[in-house]
């Protein structure tokens, strides 16, 4: 039975759909780091929120481990590559609070455009300072939107509402996404001279940091307002003040903060800054969806391989997964098959789906087939992990899709191109569920594969057959099947021998020995 640890204070509902779904599960959030690094090595699934910090150093720890669930979006407190490493796959819950945090965005905007937050200290100060607090209006203004992801399109759609006008700058958003949203897609500069308001909806990363910075507030125009309820690291925070000092930006929300938790901040006491402590996911009911949605995926993992919201292995639903899992067993057993025939660098790969398979969601079965042909020389390597390990050794990945039919139904033709070699293996589903090899170096056959395999590649020529059966059975090794195979008569052949148990190394070196023989391998499956 599979064990989840849920190590942050989350809603009970993701312990009760574990418990219902047949998964073992312990509540205890607030472990120390010393704490959860004794532990952690019992459970194959880890849940938490952003107090829980997943670093390198525990994961070392976490031997078990195949699951990492962030109940909300970001994922600054987890070492997804240290995760990826190990091939533990890290899942998020990308929709769970969008709408809760487009409308904090949407609230901010309204405070910054009234400052309600200062009226509201005023007076209940006991001061009535109508003159003071002259607001501006949302009907008619320009709201800039950076990012327009799911958030970022949530924001767009209530803004719209308030007879906004949307402008949006994000490199992945499509003309005919854009003109779904009614939203204008402009560049950054664009952007950036038009908006009246500004909200950030993008994650952080090498590109966005700083995204705002002093340059980019010099072109925002005079009494701007910004908004970021995204990432922290996204706004240069000293040149935001000064421009707050200025007075070229007339106001700043902020719910996310450089350094959270945000105890000192050159920003905190302005006169123009609303602030809030990262509550844009802060409701009862966005704190409900994400802690469901975590648990539903990662039990969907745990259970029957179903992969949603990961952010390093390809997405591959519940109900996929059981279609997927004979094309998966013989994804495995291919690249499998050609890793331990593989005795130089690698530098290639090509992929081939043929038929019905091509009709289905590939990137699984891709990972799937770097993993058994990685296996061989890096035992820790899985499908999470394989893709960026090809990465990491310059392994040139292609895949090809042809819907069309040829000798087979559903076909997957794997081709590795090493510093010496072009190596080719193709294999087959029969009756939609069992594997077969049916091409071996370009030499068709039909074969079932065993955990126990002689594989010989030897010249076509009378008596082979006979004198390898004869070293076989003067040392008991038992053939359970044998399939054979040849390029053209007089060419060379190519053998698969099941076998009942391992062949010792004086065995497979008599086989080798044989006149006609040019290759002979123990394989196993």
């Amino acid at each position: 039975m599979p064990r989840v640890l849920i190590a942050d204070k989350m809603s009970p509902k993701a312990a009760e759909i574990f418990r219902s779904r047949g998964i073992e599960v312990d509540e205890t959030p607030g472990l120390a780091k010393d704490e959860l690094r004794a532990v952690i090595g019992r459970y194959d699934g880890l849940a938490v929120r952003s107090a829980t910090k997943v670093t390198a150093k525990l994961l070392e720890a976490a031997d078990r481990l195949k699951v990492i669930g962030r109940a909300g979006i970001g994922v600054d407190n987890i070492d997804v590559a240290a995760a990826t490493a190990r091939g533990i796959v890290v899942m998020n819950t990308p929709f769970g609070n969008s709408i809760t945090t487009a409308e904090h965005a949407i609230a901010m905007m309204f405070a910054l455009a009234r400052q309600i937050p200062q009226a509201n200290a005023s007076t209940q100060a006991g001061k009535w300072e109508k003159s003071r607090f002259m607001g501006v209006e949302l009907a008619g203004k320009t709201l800039g939107i950076i990012g327009c992801g799911n958030i970022g399109s949530i924001v767009a759609d209530r803004a719209q509402g308030l007879r906004m006008k949307v402008i949006a700058f994000d490199p992945f958003l499509s003309p005919e996404r854009a003109e779904e949203l009614g939203v204008a897609k402009v560049d950054l500069d664009d952007l950036l001279a038009r908006a009246d308001f500004i909200s950030l909806h993008t994650p952080l990363t090498d590109k966005t940091r700083h995204i705002i910075d002093a340059a980019a507030l010099a072109k925002m125009k005079p009494g701007v307002r910004l908004i970021n309820c995204a990432r922290g690291g996204l706004v240069d925070e000293v040149a935001l003040k000064a421009a707050l000092d200025s007075g070229h930006v007339a106001g700043a929300a902020l719910d996310v903060f450089a350094e959270e938790p945000a105890h000192d901040n050159p920003l905190f006491g302005h006169p123009n800054l609303v602030a809030t402590p990262h509550l844009g996911a802060s409701t009862t009911e966005a704190q409900v969806n994400v802690a469901i949605q975590i648990a539903e995926q990662m039990s969907d993992y745990l259970l029957l391989g179903g992969v949603a919201n990961a952010l390093n292995m390809p997405s591959m639903t519940a109900e996929e997964a059981p279609r997927l899992k004979p094309y998966m067993a013989l994804a495995r057993e291919i690249g499998s098959f050609a890793g331990q025939l593989t005795r130089s660098g690698i530098k290639g790969v090509s992929i081939e789906y043929e038929g019905h398979v091509a009709t289905l969601n590939t990137r699984p079965l891709t990972a799937v087939v770097l993993e058994g042909l990685l296996k061989p020389v890096l035992e820790t390597v899985n499908m999470v992990n394989a893709p960026v390990i090809a990465r990491e050794r310059d392994i040139e990945v292609a895949e090809v899709l042809h819907e069309r039919e040829s000798d087979y139904h559903t076909l997957i033709r794997l081709t590795v191109t090493t510093e010496t070699q072009t190596r080719t293996i193709a294999g087959t589903l029969f009756a939609d569920r069992a594997p077969r090899i049916v091409e071996v170096h370009g030499v068709p056959l039909e074969a079932e594969l065993s955990p126990h395999m002689l594989y010989v590649i030897n010249d076509d020529r009378p008596g082979f057959i006979g004198a390898l059966g004869t070293i076989l059975g003067r040392h008991g090794v038992n053939i359970a099947t044998f399939h054979l195979g040849r390029s053209e008569k007089g060419g060379y052949a190519v053998a698969l021998i099941a076998v009942d148990q391992p062949i010792e190394d004086a065995v497979l070196a008599e086989v080798a020995a044989l006149e006609d023989v040019r290759q002979a391998m123990h394989l196993r499956f």
